[in-house]
């Protein structure tokens, strides 16, 4: 497997950009994702009861299994809790990409993200739709575009491609994905679009994407709440003309194998982004009895905002990440465990430097300066032995900082 650029352009037979429609101030805000061959569809969404008007939309096209050719999404607006209306304007979105690009209005899916509870400048995105429709491309700076155009608090466009092998031939695979704040284990605040040549039945599709999720983007916290808005979709053009993946045997394992690096990619991207974040925080957790505890543990971890803000003070606080476990509902015998503080160069999480805080349930003297300039780094990584099981499970999240707070405390002014 083998990185490569152009993200969702970068398998055959898609195209896609980005336009200002003047939703937002500056930044682009209507993007449009296309393949002229039907693909077939896949998508995770919000566990938010409340769930908005495009979310609905898609999710029943998706469900119903038909082909898809395009993703429209708008940012700025979130067309949530709008009513009638907002599905209205969902519908309007789907019926203008239908009129532009020649296609199917079922074939086509809808995105929103921004604030909640505003009418959609709906003639803006209209006008923003034929546009970008006129500028669809494969290059790597219509892809750039398209990324920018669903950001909201973002600070930097997220987009990532691999390529990789499939009985003989060369598969792709692309993303983009938007998220910085309001994320929380079940996705949160976030879209992720991905796009592949594969050959791929979508039943396998779904279950690819759904078993990947649960690994990446739901392991992944920045403030522990979760949007209206959030879904990951995945489109399948079988241009790469692999011999078709219709159940789960190493084909399967394969691309799901590369569906997991772009997820963990993107999903690492949006913490690296988190709101006023002035840490990378990794939760691992080893020996736990099941996956399920293993999980449990390491998101309990990386969502409580005690263990957030001391990582901001720079504060050994071993107690307080204890503390977290103990009240997470997994069974653990605290006498058995271990809990390590390091420092890491990037991302990729290989570590430089660590401290041992707890051994076998009982604090070590560690040297309280020492573990203050550890954690003076931007990458740390928690690791949690226990002795209860072979089970393990890593999460992934970031600080809570004053500029968290003012961000979103000015987030509609």
């Amino acid at each position: 497997m083998r990185k490569i650029k152009k993200a969702v352009n970068a398998p055959r037979g898609f195209v896609s950009n980005g336009y200002h429609s003047g939703i937002k101030k500056r930044r682009k805000d209507v993007s449009l994702i296309y393949s002229e061959t039907p693909c077939n569809a896949a998508g995770v969404f919000t566990r938010n009861i409340v769930k908005a008007a495009p979310l609905v939309l898609t999710k029943e096209i998706v469900e119903k299994g038909g082909k898809v050719h395009a993703i429209i999404v708008n940012s700025g607006n979130a067309n949530a809790c709008t009513g009638e209306e907002g599905f209205r304007d969902a519908c309007l979105m789907a019926q203008k990409v239908q009129e532009v690009l020649k296609i199917p209005e079922s074939s086509v899916l809808v995105g929103s993200t921004g604030v909640i509870g505003v009418k959609m400048p709906i003639q803006n995105i209209l006008e923003g739709i034929e546009e970008v429709s006129k500028e669809l491309r494969d290059s790597q700076e219509a892809a750039a575009a398209c990324a920018e155009g669903i950001l909201t608090t973002d600070t930097f466009i997220k987009g990532v491609a691999y390529e990789f092998e499939l009985g003989g031939k060369l598969v792709k695979i692309g993303a983009i994905a938007k998220g910085s704040g309001m994320i929380h284990p079940n996705m949160g605040t976030m879209l992720g679009f991905i796009t592949t040549d594969c050959n791929i039945s979508s039943q396998m599709l779904q279950s690819a994407l759904s078993e990947s999720t649960d690994t990446t983007y739901n392991m992944v916290s920045v403030d522990g709440d979760t949007s209206t808005n959030d879904m990951v979709l995945i489109l399948a053009n079988g241009l790469a003309e692999n011999p078709e993946i219709t159940e789960k045997n190493q084909d399967y394992e394969t691309f799901k194998l590369a569906l997991n690096a772009i997820n963990k990619n993107l999903a690492k991207q949006i913490i690296l982004d988190g709101e006023g974040a002035t840490k990378f925080i990794e939760s691992n957790v080893k020996g736990a009895k099941s996956l399920e505890d293993a999980r449990c543990l390491a998101k309990t971890i990386i969502t409580s905002s005690l263990v957030k803000t001391a990582f901001f003070g720079e504060d050994a606080n071993w107690g307080r990440i204890l503390a977290a476990m103990g009240r997470s509902g997994v069974s653990f015998n605290p006498c058995n465990v271990k809990i390590e503080l390091c420092s890491c160069e990037n991302e990729d999480m290989q570590v430089n430097n660590s401290i041992a805080v707890m051994e076998n349930g009982t604090p070590t003297s560690f040297d309280e300066e020492a573990a203050h300039e550890l954690l003076k780094k931007k990458f740390i990584k928690i690791n949690i032995e226990l002795q209860d099981g072979e089970a393990s499970a890593a999460a992934w999240g970031c600080d809570l900082s004053y500029e968290y707070v003012r961000i979103n405390g000015e987030y509609r002014t």
